[in-house]
């Protein structure tokens, strides 16, 4: 499964409570969409430390990085070696 497909089916699964793909864009916007609050960030940033073995410093906790399905897959991509 694609790195895509992966954050998507967390956040829809986890934040939307459906398995309908359309729910979600992947340039929506979390914070502005209110799928997101702070506290769901942090359980994101969880789950992508696990999942993808990565690690989120606190400088890279910003809306570019983890905004959108799109900015945490480049997120990653720039994380992974």
């Amino acid at each position: 499964m694609s790195t895509e497909a992966i954050i998507r089916n967390y956040i829809l699964e986890n934040y939307l409570f459906t398995d309908d793909q359309s729910a979600l864009n992947s340039t929506d916007s979390f914070l502005d969409k209110d799928i997101l609050d702070s506290t769901g960030i942090l359980e994101v940033i969880y789950f992508l430390e696990d999942e993808f073995g990565i690690k989120v410093e606190d400088t890279e906790m910003v809306p570019e990085n983890l905004d959108s399905v799109n900015n945490i897959v480049s997120f990653i991509a720039k994380k992974r070696p």
